[in-house]
């Protein structure tokens, strides 16, 4: 770790992980791994000292499937660590992309703080004419160091385009601008440095994460799926699911029935579409329909998506609530009136 003093800038940590925007084309292992340490990525980014006083943070050259939830748990504690020192005004955190909507949206769910945190990361590698790591660096600390950006949870900025950590995902496998709100499109943009924020995010909560449970699978719903993937899943004594469903919320019979019988034995289930817009709701009621499914208390996950329900589910679970607890957290929208 070292700084750079300074008296009139922002002082932001910035907190290296690894991924794409950490890789260099490596002949040894014939292809790209993320091998390049924090400072030299800062050392390829002329004039970026200027924007703000930089504190590094080297956690790791980890590529983004190398991160687990016991690593984001890690990497929450020292981000909570960052925010509450009082000298610090923003963190940002550099990410491989392929999780890094799930680690910034456990990042938002459980650090309680009014400072900017940003998750970043690239889609080109440093070896690469086009490498948007420089870029994308430069606009988090900009971001982080900017006013406008208190108060609006874990943010995510690659190529320009900012968006909620609880709100965002990977869209395209190749795309510099990747990171996307379907439902509720951008918080803001950074364009030539100028930070441009439109709205606060739709939904926010923070837990208080004291434990991890210990296994908490994602099952996606497929055309004549049966009881047996979670059969399998109890078999591991689970301590909660989440299934992607039909549509607005529907699943077929075998599964239904499944899923009443782990919920009546204190398992949360919580469901959400596998389309990648739009809310649950339930309002069919043929065998295997909403309306059943949350009759037997399966809870209904509003707009998130699979992987974003699990992290809240898994925030949820460590922060100890009960069944009931966890229903009212995911279902707030229902409880509100649909009140943002």
């Amino acid at each position: 770790m070292n700084t750079v003093p300074s008296s009139e800038k922002s002082r932001i940590v910035t907190i290296f992980t690894g991924g794409t925007i950490a890789s260099t084309l490596d002949a040894e292992w014939g292809g790209v791994v993320p091998s390049m340490s924090g400072g030299e990525i800062l050392s390829r980014i002329p004039g970026i000292r200027d924007v703000a006083e930089i504190i590094v943070h080297e956690y790791g050259t980890f590529p983004g499937p190398h991160i687990t939830i016991d690593r984001m748990w890690e990497l929450s504690k020292i981000v909570s660590s960052y925010a509450s020192d009082p000298s610090i005004d923003g963190i940002v955190v550099t990410h491989g992309t392929d999780t890094l909507e799930e680690t910034a949206y456990f990042l938002d769910c459980s650090v309680d703080t009014q400072k900017p945190i940003i998750v970043i990361g690239a889609m080109r590698n440093s070896s690469e004419p086009d490498w948007d790591g420089p870029r994308n660096l430069r606009d988090a600390v900009t971001v982080a160091a900017h006013p406008s950006a208190k108060g609006l949870g874990v943010l995510v900025c690659l190529g320009g385009v900012i968006t909620a950590a609880s709100e965002t995902s990977k869209t395209d496998t190749q795309e510099l601008s990747t990171f996307a709100s379907f439902d509720f499109g951008p918080i803001g943009r950074i364009s030539n440095g100028v930070v441009f924020i439109h709205r606060a995010p739709f939904h926010r909560e923070t837990f208080s994460v004291s434990a991890l449970p210990t296994f908490v699978p994602l099952l996606k719903s497929f055309a004549g799926m049966d009881a047996s993937l979670i059969e399998l899943c109890r078999q591991r004594d689970v301590s909660g699911l989440v299934i992607e469903a039909f549509g607005v919320g529907n699943v077929t019979p075998p599964v239904f029935y499944a899923l009443k019988d782990a919920s009546d034995d204190g398992i949360p289930v919580v469901l959400v579409s596998r389309c990648p817009v739009g809310r649950v709701e339930h309002i069919y009621a043929y065998e295997g329909a909403g309306r059943h499914l949350h009759e037997a208390g399966i809870v209904f996950a509003d707009y998130l998506n699979g992987q974003k329900a699990r992290i809240k589910l898994i925030c949820a679970l460590g922060a100890g609530m009960s069944k009931d607890q966890i229903r009212h957290s995911f279902e707030w929208s229902d409880a509100a009136g649909g009140a943002a």
